[in-house]
């Protein structure tokens, strides 16, 4: 039998806009226009352990975002000629028929990356899953079928958005990370065999159309969450052939989806618990020991990026682990769990390869949450204020806004079509 390929993730990049609001000062907005729901929002804020929300301005939507997150990795490289499959994963989309890929793809180009016509463009939608799914397929293609020098790009790009005022406006966020799939891979190698799995149909979060905000049942949210995840945790152990303690004890680094930071928390507490019969000292000392917090604590000034929660996650654990530890981060195992509401979950096995020092080295995280720059209250308004898909046609932005360097929506035509530029350095 021959024997099969081993693929993964080669490099990754994350992109956040900078327009930012404090928690503290959409408290006080709220307590102003109803002093009633002061201390109901005050006690949820307590609850996350959030601080900050980054948001989107008119001109930027997950097509520019998953744009600059792109362009950012693939400039890096000369590779993108190979690129042989682009997935985007998405609970966001901007239109009903056209994938966010195929936007990005042609802004890609048209500011000056290299990709090729002849590759495959789609995207994937479940909840906060669909990056990674995109990831599993793309990798299972190459592995399957690829020639030797192709690879995969898939994006995952993100609105989060809730309706407001509510407890759930604190958990908004914005971004976008990209990653470089492919055979051989220098950062991370994916075991596919072994990956959990399960899912159930429930309403735990979900956004009717033509709505742009998700409805969502916090208490029963959670408890999806972390049902689906000893489902797919159990799961990925016996895949492996190994008890579930044996699967936590041998494991170096745990990702999570993060759509809070102490829901992230709770939820790996739990599981450890249960698999550990650890009490909740010992549990919480289990996470610190295993630097659970390093990959996570990002997600409190940021948001909830839906897609790209777990990963951006995946970059700023390595990143810091990598910073304390050098080469030896080489050969540590990571345990990465991806939920999408509705509900699937998905555990994966990882092992980092022996180039992921120089691609470490080349990072600079710091930079995503030192860029995060206060919004007014009217660009904040601007955000929350529509709650459907009701667009206003015409131009959107001649760039004079824009940073350069970085894509925008130009317009929306009478068609609804809409349409993209890039602002060159």
């Amino acid at each position: 039998m021959m024997k099969k390929r081993t693929v993964g993730i080669s490099d990754m990049s994350v992109y956040i806009p900078t327009a930012r609001v404090s928690l503290d000062s959409i408290l006080q907005r709220r307590a102003t226009e109803d002093p009633s729901f002061e201390r109901r929002l005050r006690r949820a804020i307590e609850s996350t352990n959030q601080v900050a929300v980054r948001f989107t301005r008119r001109w930027q939507d997950p097509v520019t975002l998953a744009a600059q997150a792109g362009r950012e990795l693939l400039s890096r490289t000369d590779v993108a000629p190979t690129v042989r499959y682009f997935g985007v994963g998405t609970e966001s989309s901007v239109d009903m028929s056209k994938p966010i890929a195929a936007y990005a793809h042609g802004a890609l180009q048209r500011s000056g990356i290299p990709l090729p016509r002849e590759l495959s463009t789609f995207q994937v939608q479940h909840a906060c899953a669909g990056g990674t799914i995109a990831m599993m397929s793309v990798a299972g293609m190459l592995q399957a079928v690829g020639r030797d020098n192709e690879r995969g790009l898939v994006i995952c790009s993100d609105v989060a958005r809730y309706q407001t005022p509510s407890t759930a406006e604190i958990t908004q966020g914005a971004g976008a990370v990209a990653m470089l799939i492919e055979e051989n891979p220098r950062l991370l190698e994916i075991d596919l065999s072994t990956i959990g799995l399960a899912s159930s149909d429930e309403d735990d979060f979900f956004r009717p159309l033509p709505s742009i905000t998700a409805r969502v049942k916090g208490r029963y949210s959670v408890d999806c969450y972390n049902e689906a995840l000893d489902t797919a945790f159990r799961d990925h152990a016996e895949r492996r052939g190994m008890t579930t303690a044996d699967v936590l004890n041998q494991t170096d680094l745990f990702v999570v989806h993060v759509p809070f930071h102490k829901m992230a928390v709770t939820g790996m507490t739990r599981l450890v618990e249960h698999h550990l019969g650890a009490d909740p000292t010992e549990a919480h000392e289990f996470l610190n020991s295993h630097h659970f917090d390093e990959g996570i604590e990002a997600i409190r000034h940021i948001g909830n990026i839906y897609s790209g929660s777990a990963y951006m996650s995946l970059m700023f654990a390595l990143w810091r682990r990598y910073k304390v530890e050098g080469a030896n981060i080489v050969g540590r195992r990571v345990m990465i769990a991806s939920y999408g509401s509705g509900n699937t979950m998905s555990v994966i096995s990882a092992t980092v390869a022996s180039d992921a020092p120089a691609v470490l080295a080349e990072w600079d995280l710091d930079r995503v949450l030192e860029a995060g720059a206060d919004a007014s209250v009217e660009a904040y308004r601007e955000f929350v204020a529509k709650e459907e898909y009701t667009w206003d046609t015409g131009p959107v932005s001649d760039g004079h806004e824009v940073e350069r360097g970085e894509f925008f929506l130009r317009s929306i035509r009478d068609d609804g079509y809409r349409e993209y530029d890039f602002l060159a350095p």
